[in-house]
């Protein structure tokens, strides 16, 4: 076959039906502005970071609120005000990076901060948000108990009156940021007779809390993550989130959460997919690239195309949010299809890799360990499916 009859290659092999055509020049150009501080702020350390364990969480934050990503897509006090578009993009391109930085990002803007902007007073807003964008204070959000992940209805941790004051008792485990965490957004069964479950605003540094860092993971190991203690802690009437009562709140918040999921998840997928496809066209075996095998061909086929059809999910869920909103089913189908698809792809690709798939000197086996924590966090991929079945028998199979 002559040179000039040979198929080309399309102009970008990761997006063959040209996805990125569906985006404007400024949806481009948010992405490019991410992937530069990633590039810049991450890339250097990040394989060193997941090796060792650790995370300079805070320098981090400071330097992410600086480029405008922390609460980008929530409105005033600070806040950059950016679409889901734009939102989605920037976490995509931060889990490119790791997991566990667009999980810090996720957990401050998604959780923590839009809690406090959708359902708290004014004074929590002008209190915290600003700082929490330029990344001068860190947030969590505590909700996971020890032995109440996917049933957050029957938490243990109490709040009681105890004259003007609430009075919290309980712990938190699995909180990303809780031991870095200047504030963290609580949440607590009050009793009937105040709303039920509440969310709290609690400072760090009251007396009675404590944060306790989990070590020894084996995934999500650039992320902070931690068990939080509440022994009598004391805090004034008003620290209680009056804008929800019952469990929309923490529902709602990880809705918003998951929907940045539906978008990283993608991130780990392409950074796994490139490097595969990259290394299937550079490493010869019986005298030719292992990429002009079918075998491996029919591995990088099935990873782009599952990669295309996340990121058209994604785009579509995002422009909905932008103009109406979404339903949590519809969030549930995008982190059900992206997240089991994501995980897929890196898996596969770790296989082109070979034994190189196992080294830290490449991403794909990070990717892959760090989406095993996504699969789970913020909704099982069990309870997702269970959502989507509810939609669509309209029978609930939760008990």
């Amino acid at each position: 076959m002559s040179s000039s009859s040979r198929p080309r290659r399309p102009a970008d092999p990761l997006d063959i039906v040209d996805v990125d055509s569906l985006l404007t020049d400024e949806e481009r150009a948010v992405r490019a502005t991410v992937r530069r501080v990633c590039d810049d702020l991450v890339e250097p350390h990040v394989a060193q970071w997941y090796e060792q364990g650790e995370l300079p969480a805070r320098e981090l934050a400071a330097q992410l609120g600086r480029h405008g990503l922390l609460g980008m897509h929530l409105e005033g006090y600070g806040c950059a005000g950016m679409s889901s578009v734009d939102y989605g993009l920037a976490c995509l391109e931060l889990e490119a990076s790791d997991s566990g930085i667009r999980s810090l990002v996720s957990v401050q803007g998604s959780l923590a901060m839009y809690a406090i902007h959708a359902f708290g007073s004014e004074a929590h807003k002008e209190e915290w948000l600003p700082q929490m964008a330029a990344g001068e204070a860190i947030g969590c959000f505590g909700l996971t108990e020890p032995d109440h992940g996917s049933d957050p209805a029957s938490m243990r941790t109490r709040a009681r009156r105890d004259g003007a004051d609430w009075v919290l008792e309980g712990s938190k485990l699995w909180i990303t940021n809780g031991s870095v965490a200047d504030v963290a957004v609580v949440w607590a069964d009050a009793g009937e007779e105040h709303g039920g479950i509440r969310g709290f605003v609690v400072p760090t540094d009251t007396p009675g809390f404590e944060a306790h860092e989990i070590t020894h993971k084996m995934s999500l190991r650039a992320s902070v993550t931690a068990e939080l203690a509440l022994s009598g802690v004391r805090l004034p009437g008003e620290a209680v989130l009056p804008g929800v009562t019952g469990m929309r709140g923490p529902l709602s918040c990880l809705t918003e959460a998951r929907y940045g999921i539906v978008w990283g998840c993608l991130g780990a997928a392409r950074s796994s997919l490139e490097v595969a496809r990259r290394y299937s066209c550079e490493r010869v075996q019986f005298g030719r690239p292992i990429g002009a095998f079918q075998l491996t061909q029919a591995k990088l086929a099935r990873m782009s195309t599952e990669l295309q059809l996340g990121r058209l999910l994604a785009l579509h869920l995002g422009r909905r949010k932008d103009a109406v909103g979404l339903r949590p089913e519809q969030v549930s189908v995008g982190k059900y299809n992206n997240v089991t698809k994501a995980l897929e792809i890196c898996r596969t690709a770790r296989t082109v890799l070979g034994a190189s798939g196992i080294s830290g000197e490449l991403p794909v086996m990070r990717h892959a360990n760090n989406l095993e924590s996504v699969l789970t966090y913020e909704g099982t991929v069990e309870m997702h499916t269970l959502v989507i079945g509810q939609a669509l028998t309209g029978e609930p199979a939760f008990r």
